[in-house]
């Protein structure tokens, strides 16, 4: 098992790396982007609220709320200090960024998210091996916009393409390290699973349905449904 779970976190680095490489390549159209953000948001807050949250509460009881409560307003606190400003899945005001210690800031704010992302498919498959790919495909689904946003940050302050998708790369193995760190902690399953409910949540929520909520149009709001539905359909069609 954990050589599986390992493989995923791989594969879900390695959308991190091709999110940061589109940015670098060639032009990205920025609808484009909102439709893959608008999927990921609705699949991640349905997987957050159906299947981790209760998952947490079967293991830690009434306390469980406490700590997605907790590692919710962490990382809010470290994107509203650290990472002010910033807009997740693409660079909107290049001159807020528009300086070394700002991306670098937006860089380390980005690496906790990507650290927690590790915790989080190996919390899952820690629980059981449906609530792990449920976990895994909710956080593969935002991977590629975290690396366009890092990538897209790096090129805002000036930095070099190569540097841009080294950063995109970090986040991939902050990711990798989160799954090792788990194999190491799988005796704390019961407190890592509702912080990385909490952060699940958070970026869904908070991250990315802002982000698509700045689209006219319903089509937008289509997309999020039927980012909701396919997780439902998984849950109807393997869930127990």
């Amino acid at each position: 098992m954990e050589l599986l779970v390992l493989a995923l976190g791989i594969v879900a680095a390695a959308a991190d790396f091709c999110g940061g490489l589109f940015v670098v390549s060639r032009p990205w159209q920025r609808i484009s982007l909102k439709y893959f953000m608008a999927l990921g948001s609705g699949f991640m807050l349905a997987a957050a609220l159906l299947e981790m949250m209760p998952e947490s509460f079967e293991l830690l009881g009434h306390s469980a709320a406490v700590w997605m409560l907790g590692c919710y307003l962490l990382i809010h606190f470290v994107e509203h200090t650290l990472s002010s400003h910033f807009h997740f899945g693409e660079e909107i005001h290049t001159e807020e960024v528009a300086s070394q210690q700002r991306s670098n800031t937006v860089l380390f704010g980005l690496i906790i998210h990507a650290f927690m992302d590790g915790i989080a498919i190996a919390s899952g498959f820690l629980v059981s091996e449906w609530l792990g790919w449920v976990v895994f495909l909710a956080v593969f689904l935002h991977k590629m916009p975290e690396g366009f946003a890092v990538g897209s940050v790096m090129l805002a302050a000036g930095k070099s393409k190569r540097s841009a998708a080294m950063a995109a790369g970090i986040l991939g193995l902050s990711t990798i390290a989160g799954v090792i760190c788990m194999f190491a902690l799988k005796q704390w399953v019961a407190y890592t699973l509702p912080l990385s409910a909490g952060v699940t949540l958070y970026i869904a929520a908070s991250d990315l349905i802002p982000e698509v909520n700045q689209e006219p149009g319903i089509w937008m709001a289509i997309i999020v449904f039927v980012g909701v539905f396919m997780m439902l359909s998984l849950e109807w069609l393997f869930g127990f």
